[in-house]
Order: C-alpha cells, then structure tokens, then sequence
C-alpha cells in the first residue's frame, strides 16, 4: 500500500534549502562537562559524576549533572551509557529489547580511581577529566576507533546533554568506509557519502524519496578501516528511539538527538561477519523464516476480488513460472477495515475453498493489516478495543486520526493490555481465514492528516470520491507544546516538517504516561513484537510477518520490504544498497518491490528486475492500485526471463535456506556487500551494483537500458558461471570483466572453495524440496592441492524454532579435497534421522576445476560401508572455457558424477583419481 501522499514540489524546494542548511554548523551549542568522580560499580564497570562547565541556553537549558556508566559486557561489546543524574529520562524499553540496566551512582567520591584507561578482552575506555572527553581503542593495536575529543577548530561541540537536545561527536580517519544509518535511499550507493543528510526519524514518504528518513529508524553504523593492506570493521550504535540528525562529514560524525539519553554500544569486530554476529547477539538473532517464504510472492494493491486472485495463481502456472505465495493488500477487507472481509468481493465461503485447493499444493496466503483501528461503533474490533482502552490518547480520550478507513484510532502496543487484544484479534481472524503470514503496513505510524482532529459532523468522510489519502477530518494543528514543537529541528520528510507531520502527535501519550514524542519510532517494532507473539501461538508454527516500519531489532521478529519504489532504472539500483543496508542491521530477510511499486516499468526493465529480484532474499512483485498489471506473465519476455532466474533460484533454495539457517544463529546477512568476504579489497567498498548471496555466489545484474552486457568486478580466484559450470573466469586481482548479458539473462558465479548443494527446482517450493540433490563442488582452476567446503541444514518449516534437533532437522557439513591427483568428496552429518525419513538423496556431484583427466573408478562409501553396486554411477567430464585472454592455456576439467543415490542422512565419502596430462 502506498505512502499517505507524495511531497508537494513547493516542499521539495525546501528540502533543497533545508538540507543545505542542515549540513552548516555555524556555532558551538555547548561548553561540555568535567567528571568530578568516578568508581568501581556494582556490576563490574565504571560510574561516574559529570558535572556542567558553563551553561548555554541555545535549544534549551543544560541538564547540570549526569551520570556516566561504562561496562565491558563481552569481550567484544563495550557500553557508555550516559543520562541525568537525578532524573530518570526516557530509553528504549528494556522489556522491548532486553539488556542489562546500568547501575546507579549510590554516592559520588572524588578521585575513587585514579586510572583513566578501563581495559576490556578487545576493547579499551580511554578519558579525560577536564573537559571529559573519551575515546574507545583496540586493545590489540591502540588503533582509535571513537573519540569524543573536540579541538577548537573543529564544526561541532563538547558533549551536550539538555531536556531536548543531545549532541556527542567522534573524530574519524579520513580513510574510514560507513555503512548503516538508515533507513533511507542512498543515491550514492551502500557507502555513507560526507555532507548527505542522515535523519533518524520513522516516517511514511516513500522510498522515491533520496536521502530523507524513510520507514525505519537503525543509528548504527559499521566502520571499515584499510591500514597496510589490512582491514578491520568494527560498529557503533546510539541506542535511542528519539528524532535525530547524523552529520558525517568525512573526518567526523556528529549526533544530534532530541530526547532520550545518550547509549552508546560498540562491538569491536574486527571482521564485517564478526561485527553483524556480535550486533544481533545483542539487538536479537534473525527471525526463523519458514522454507516457503524463500520462494516467489506475488501482491498488488487492486485485486478487486477474489476470482481476479484466482486467475493469477493459474496464470502463473500456465506460463510455468514459480509462484509460492499469493497475497493481498487490502482489498479482501470491508471497508478496508482490519480483521475482515469484503462478504461481496470476498466471500468467506469461496476464499476458504480457494485456500484449501492452493494450501492442498503448498501455496501459502498473506493478507495486509494496518494499525489503525476504524472508528465505528457496529465494527466489533474497534468495540473490543474501547472496552480494553488499548488507544494511544490526548488529554484522555483516544487519538483521531485518519487513514484508509477514514477515522481511525491507535492501538498502543506499549501497553500489554494491547497485546493481549491484538494478540485475540489475530486468533480470531484466523479462525474466519486461516492466512499464513501477515503484513503489517502503515506502521510508522501513518496519518493522513495533521494536529488535533474531530469528525466532521456535516459531511462523511471520506466521501468515496478523489484520492483516499486526501484528510477529511476537521483539524487544527498543535504546535503548542515544546514535544510538538521543540527547539532543535530535525530535518524530518527532508524538509524539516514538523515532526507530528503526517503521523501520531508527538504530545499524544502512550501506556504509563511515555510520549509519542519519545516512543514514535518503536511503534512499527512494538506492533511486529505483539503481531510475532500472536502467530506464535497459532497451532504452534513458525510466524512469518512483514513490516514496513522497523527499528534496532526488528530482524528479531519480522522481515521487510523496501516500501513504495518507482518502476525507474534508478530505482534498481537503489535497491541493492537498502537490502545490503538492512543485512547489516540485523534483517537479512529483505527485498524490493520487483518492477517497481509505481508508475508502469517499461517491458524492458521489468525483465532487468526480475533477473536481479529473483536473488533478493525476499522476493515479491507487488505493484499499486493505480498502476497497470505487472505479473511477470504480462510479457512473454518477461516471463521468459522470469523462468531463467527464478529457475535457478528455487534450484538454490537449498543453499538459501542454509544461509538463513546461518543468519538465525549468527546474524550472517543472506544477501551482502563484496567486502564481506574480500574486506582487504579496497576497490571494492562502495561496489553498489554487485552482491553476494552467502560467502560464495556473487549476482551481477544488469541496471541500466539497453544493454546487452554488464561491467562487473570480479575479486581474485576462480569464479565459475552458475548457469554453465564449464565457464570459468580467474581474477589474479580484482578486476573488471565485461559479462554477455542478453535480455533474459543474468549472471550468477559461484566462488572457488565451496560447496554449493542444489536442488532440481520447480514451480513450488514444496516440490523443489522433494527433488534430489546435486552437490556443485567449486576448487580453484586447475589447484594441485585444494579444498571446498559447505553446509546444509534441513528440517520442519513449520515448528517455531529454528535449531538442530533430533527428528525435526538435521545438518551436513560437506568437504572436499584435491592432493597429487587424488580428489575426495565427503560429508558428515549431525541429526541425520530427519533427512533419512524425508527420503532425501544425493543424486549427482560436479566438480569444477580438477587438472588432468578421469583416470579411475568411483570409490563410493556410506557410513563407513563400500557401495558394492555402483553400475548405475555414471561419470562424464568436460572441459572449462576460459576468458578470451586465458585461451591457448592448460585445460581443466568438469567431473560429473551422476546416478548417484547417497542418503542426505548418512555419511557418505567418494574417491577417484585424475591422470596428469602431458
């Protein structure tokens, strides 16, 4: 569903003016603060005293004393945390992200220690006393990595703590690489590019949007650093939910925040891996997302009914494209009321038919909910509602808004009476229609009008007529109060609005007194907690739910799609760097709206996007109510193109349920920056345009018109062509190659050292599962001596956990060799009884890259066993084709071997040998 409305060209030029005044910092805001005691806490960490220097009265009064906590809380996780010392002040809920509460100052003693280091395993606190200031150090080489210090000559202040205005500010190496603050459309591509606005703030304007605060809020970056040809990453987050601007300008980055306190976590890395695991630890591990949520969705916002609905599911299996999961927006609703259905153009009766014929095939149904609750007194959600007061309120009564019902209230999902409610509303729903995900839309939270709102009582609104998005409501704006209008404007939309603009009053208050002003962008991540607690609860199986507003562990419960993107060339590209983004913030299930949300994309782009959509790792066409039809059956080329990508997607579900096997245990991102796995390849830290799927298979799309081949990098060793194993590209340093991309191809290679375990596909990924197994084993061209490895993990989609158990998954850790000759293929499996009751087989093994030829039998194994018939194995070999510039070279070869029958579940172990050639 789209945004509430675009930005008015008058305020697009305004952006431009506010954005350039945003980025200058003509004054100083404060005089920073002395510590006057610090000591040993209760918990193993530092508390300390901070007392005011000089007071300063711009953007408010200065808080005179705070209190500083710092604590090593691993080995690789430091926290500062800093707050007022005689006032509690608003954080994060620590009920919604857990974490240890910093300890109290009991009473303040000068002098208690005298050390100004505080030295952790990895990480090392480092301060001043007068002015403090502090800095974090790498233990293992001093190296720097924030450092509060301001010299006089630098664009910002000492550190700022006042009612609503925080500012703290860190000094970076002008050789550093940014990645995160988000979410928003980077037109620069993943790198943080100096001087470009970065607002923190959770809004409802559409991705379309460059640059500007979009539908979640993540203030973490990681910070990659090249040093003599070594690199080491290491990330920063300022855990607060509160509006801020981020100013990076190349040498430092300077927070500015409008509430909250100022908490401070940094994970030490030194790896790009090592730094997402060591983040989601902390912030929570990737949802488990069930097998079918890796195949293919189709959505649009306009499927008018439910036959509509229906011959798109049997247009996608006329023209042989695989289709897993069909959904609606919100047209199945009456009225566009949450939790119902349209008896006219829905009717129960026919929708539980339709659902029990594609859930028979193992197709799954996803329906769109918003949060705001119609108000309308025969709607019996909304009755439920009042009588348990689960609404957001001003001065007592529940909040009006207006969005696609018309009036509208918000529940409050800080308040666990709301949980309780929603949480029976799911159950309820589900008992009318048994969906099995849900998407929860709107959820920044959107508004389409602005202020204090009533119902107009000389007209209906709205009226059914003009764009639904238009506010009918009477209201007046609320500017009255320093939480609708505070001193410090952020640059919110992009346009320093105001930041109730288009959303909740941020005087509005929530369960507990807590204001909107404060809790505004955890409202998505607060309704995806309830929404993962209610489906949980659903005859016990794994949830699945998509939001659009997200927040510092949202990954925990839900994956996320991009929002509202333009059917453009541009709008492509982007939407690498916001899926690479969101891996780095801990949701790696993620992708765009394949083709574009709107307007109509040319017959040509829409071929490039499903070629490039089919390995975003989560991969749906949706498209807008005002737009024309954009399945991917609507052209044939488009269909053509759909069935090449997407047919090698569903062939590597198995690799990519391994990899999300991986996120949920390691916070491993699925899709990822290049540097992930080359991070000493300088060349290669703003590569926008290419990604890796796992460590081990890179996607290089086609992002531009009219083009029939792609310029993309290859970093150094062997990269084989996953359409066509015989080819075979080696990169002595990165280097640019110039691929054939023709419109209905794209190119996907898979990486030397791996093993890549591969299914035979299908048109559902309930039947791709059943298919046998190949095993694509991937040495270095030509390597005497070599070794592969890879993983598969496997087991019931449908529990709740996602672990290794016994009877319910089971793991295979796969293996290779190359020495003198002799090659070796084996695996070792852990929990294998699910695989064996499953039935399923290893079928064939390639290898790639062996030098010599085929010079003996097949030695096969099982548990340890010999094979004694191996009549059926059947083995073929065929030559690498090289680049043009490697002809003329030694040839290598391709081993097939085929007719195999290996149990996933059982140990197996094959051997042969190749003869050298002369």
């Amino acid at each position: 569903m789209p945004s509430s409305s675009p930005i008015p060209t008058i305020l697009l030029l305004l952006f431009v003016l506010a954005s350039a005044g945003a980025q200058t910092l003509p004054k100083k805001i404060g005089n920073g603060y002395r510590l006057v005691s610090i000591q040993e806490s209760s918990n193993g960490g530092l508390v300390g005293l901070l007392q005011l220097k000089q007071k300063s009265n711009i953007y408010g009064a200065d808080i005179p004393r705070l209190q500083l906590s710092v604590k090593h809380e691993s080995g690789s996780r430091l926290r500062v945390h800093i707050t007022a010392a005689e006032k509690q002040r608003w954080e994060v809920p620590y009920n919604l992200l857990p974490r240890e509460k910093p300890p109290q100052l009991k009473q303040a003693r000068k002098d208690a220690l005298s050390p100004s280091e505080y030295v952790g395993t990895e990480l090392i606190f480092a301060y001043t006393r007068d002015p403090f200031t502090f800095w974090v150090k790498r233990k293992s080489n001093g190296e720097i990595l924030f450092n509060t210090r301001a010299e006089a000559s630098d664009p910002y202040s000492d550190l700022v703590f006042k009612e609503q205005y925080l500012e703290i500010s860190t000094k970076l190496p002008k050789n550093a690489s940014l990645y995160g603050l988000g979410e928003n459309t980077q037109l620069h591509g993943i790198k943080l590019y100096p001087n470009d606005p970065y607002t923190l703030y959770t809004t409802d304007i559409s991705a379309i949007n460059l640059n500007a605060d979009l539908y979640g809020s993540h203030p973490v970056y990681m910070d990659l650093r090249n040093a003599g040809g070594e690199a080491r990453a290491h990330a920063v987050l300022l855990l607060n939910s509160n509006g801020m601007d981020v100013f990076y300008r190349g040498d430092s980055l300077t927070y500015k925040v409008i509430g909250g306190v100022l908490d401070l976590y940094f994970f030490s890395g030194p790896t790009p891996l090592a730094v997402v695991d060591q983040y989601t630890a902390f912030v929570g591990r990737p949802a488990a997302m069930p097998y079918w949520a890796f195949g293919f969705h189709q959505c649009r916002w306009g499927y008018h009914n439910l036959s509509v609905v229906e011959d798109v599911v049997d247009n996608y299996k006329k023209a042989k494209i695989p289709l897993d999961v069909i959904w609606n927006d919100d047209d199945h609703m009456d009225g566009h009321k949450d939790f119902t259905l349209n008896p006219h153009n829905y009717p129960r009766p026919k929708l539980l038919a339709f659902l029990e014929k594609i859930h028979a095939q193992g197709m799954k149904y996803i329906v769109l909910i918003d949060p705001g609750i119609g108000v309308n007194t025969t709607y019996g959600v909304y009755q439920r509602a009042l009588a348990n007061d689960v609404f957001i309120k001003y001065h007592g009564q529940p909040f009006l808004a207006q969005v696609w019902p018309g009036a509208v209230n918000f529940p409050d999902f800080l308040n666990p009476k709301t949980v309780e409610w929603w949480s029976d509303e799911i159950h309820r729903f589900h008992e009318l229609v048994p969906v099995d995900g849900l998407w929860i839309d709107m959820n920044e939270a959107s508004n389409f009008c602005n202020g204090l709102c009533t119902i107009p009582q000389d007209r209906i609104c709205p009226n059914g007529t003009g764009p639904g998005w238009e506010c009918c409501l009477d209201c007046k704006n609320i500017t009255n109060t320093r939480w609708d209008d505070p001193p410090y404007k952020i640059n919110a939309s992009g346009i320093q609005a105001p930041i109730g603009y288009k959303t909740i009053a941020t005087s509005a208050y929530h369960y507990n007194g807590v204001l909107e002003y404060d809790a505004h962008s955890l409202y998505g991540f607060s309704q995806a907690i309830a929404t993962h607690e209610a489906l949980q609860g659903l005859q016990g199986k794994r949830p699945f739910i998509l939001t659009r507003s997200t927040y510092v562990g949202s990954g925990h419960y839900a994956a996320h799609w991009t929002g509202d993107n333009k059917g453009t060339w541009e709008d492509l590209k982007y939407s690498i760097s916001t899926m690479l983004n969101f891996g780095i913030f801990g949701v790696p299930m993620v992708g765009s709206d394949i083709c574009g949300f709107y307007p109509a994309p040319t017959e040509e782009l829409c071929n490039r996007w499903i070629e490039l959509g089919a390995f975003y790792p989560f991969s749906r066409d949706h498209a807008n109510f005002y737009s024309p039809r954009q399945e991917l059956y609507q052209w044939e080329s488009v269909a053509e193109s759909a069935r090449n990508a997407l047919g090698m997607r569903y062939k590597l579900l198995p690799y990519l349920y391994t990899l999300s096997y991986e996120a949920h245990t390691t916070g491993a991102p699925i899709a990822r920056p290049l540097f992930f796995s080359f991070p000493n390849e300088v060349k290669l830290y703003d590569l926008s345009t290419q990604f890796l799927l796992g460590s081990n298979v890179m996607v290089s799309p086609v992002l531009e018109p009219n083009k029939t081949s792609v310029e993309a990098v290859f970093p150094p060793g062997t990269w084989y062509d996953m359409f066509d194993l015989a080819k075979v590209i080696v990169s002595k340093e990165s280097s640019h190659v110039l691929l054939h991309a023709p419109l209905h191809t794209i190119n996907v290679h898979v990486y030397e050292n791996a093993i890549i375990p591969m299914q035979q596909g299908g048109l559902i990924s309930k039947e791709a599962r059943t298919t046998p197994f190949t095993l694509v084993v991937a040495f270095p061209l030509g390597a005497k001596e070599g070794k592969c490895e890879g993983s598969l993990f496997l087991d019931d989609d449908e529990l709740p956990e996602m672990k290794l158990a016994a009877g319910s998954s089971t793991y295979v850790e796969l293996y290779a060799k190359v020495s003198d000759g002799a090659v070796k293929v084996w695996s070792n499996v852990r929990e294998g009884e699910f695989a064996l009751e499953k039935g399923w087989i290893v079928e064939k093994v390639a290898v790639l890259g062996l030098d010599g030829s085929f010079a003996s039998a097949v030695e096969v194994e099982v548990d340890g066993n010999a094979v004694a018939d191996a009549s059926a194995v059947v083995v073929s070999t065929s030559e690498h084709r090289m680049a043009a510039e490697e002809e003329g070279k030694r040839k290598h070869v391709m081993v097939e071997i085929g007719g195999l029958e290996l149990p996933v579940g059982k140990k197996f172990a094959m051997t042969w040998k190749m003869g050298i050639k002369g």
